[in-house]
């Protein structure tokens, strides 16, 4: 059982060379209560009830019922949710958090000749515009919809790419649920963008993005690495040299390498990652 209730959408959002996504946004689940047992008049369990009383706002019985349904485990406090994602109003919010983050790729002034890759916190997130047909803040737009659906929201990172030509964004989103009323919008529970480049415009880059999309979502990689890298041990963690998720008789390096394509980077989302993972990312 958790505390809290995350919910996270990868979601990609595309115009000419910059893409956003995924992004993750945080809601509170709504209290169960099983069993007692843990002792919060104590000193510590007091602490731990302000703790939590602090981080939610709910009312000191709610977060008494959670800490002990959760024997008083903090830490427990990102799980999976499907009830909201399915509102159209949230979905709404995530399109509209998606294009605010890709406006705000367009317009940064960076080098053309490689690829650029940013992060965006919370009060990052707060600040950038709605969008052209919306007014004020994406805070504002975050405000109407919790008045909306009666659920405490919080944005919490966003990721974009931005790439000159020669460059691909590749993307997936694992378990991908397209909004029926949204054009471009997909949702899910796992998504990765993976930066690669190309010598020549290929007609498979398409595919190709996917399936390594699908590789950084499976195996968790986290680096690149290179061609160099031998399989086995801490090499595990780098993409290249880890077994390639469709085909495990190879090393990913060795599916790459004869399509004329270099990986250089990649970006990872889960939902119910921990608040760690997503300050490593």
């Amino acid at each position: 059982m958790s505390l809290l209730r995350s919910l996270r959408l990868c979601l990609v959002a595309r115009t000419g060379s910059c893409q956003a996504g995924p992004l993750r946004l945080q809601a509170p689940r709504r209290w169960h209560t099983s069993h007692a047992g843990l002792g919060l008049t104590s000193a510590s369990g007091k602490e731990l009830l302000m703790k939590l009383r602090r981080k939610t706002g709910y009312s000191f019985v709610n977060c008494k019922k959670a800490l002990e349904t959760c024997g008083g485990d903090l830490k427990q406090v990102n799980c999976e949710t499907d009830f909201v994602s399915r509102n159209l109003k949230f979905q709404q919010l995530v399109q509209q958090v998606a294009l605010g983050t890709m406006l705000h790729c367009q317009h940064l002034k960076d080098q053309l000749s490689t690829y650029s890759k940013g992060f965006l916190n919370p009060s990052e997130l707060s600040e950038i515009p709605a969008g052209p047909e919306r007014e004020g803040s994406l805070k504002n737009q975050l405000v109407l919809a919790i008045g909306k659906l009666g659920e405490n929201m919080t944005l919490k990172r966003a990721a974009w790419v931005k790439v000159p030509d020669g460059f691909y964004i590749g993307s997936y989103v694992h378990g991908a649920v397209h909004s029926p009323l949204l054009h471009n919008l997909v949702l899910g529970k796992y998504g990765a963008l993976v930066i690669c480049k190309t010598s020549e415009q290929k007609a498979n880059l398409e595919d190709l993005g996917r399936r390594l999309g699908q590789h950084v979502v499976g195996m968790a990689p986290r680096s690149v690495g290179s061609l160099d890298d031998e399989p086995g041990g801490e090499e595990e963690t780098k993409m290249l040299s880890q077994p390639y998720l469709l085909d495990p008789s190879i090393t990913l390096g060795q599916y790459v390498q004869p399509r004329g394509v270099s990986v250089v980077d990649f970006v990872r989302f889960e939902c119910g990652e921990s608040e760690e993972a997503a300050e490593a990312e």
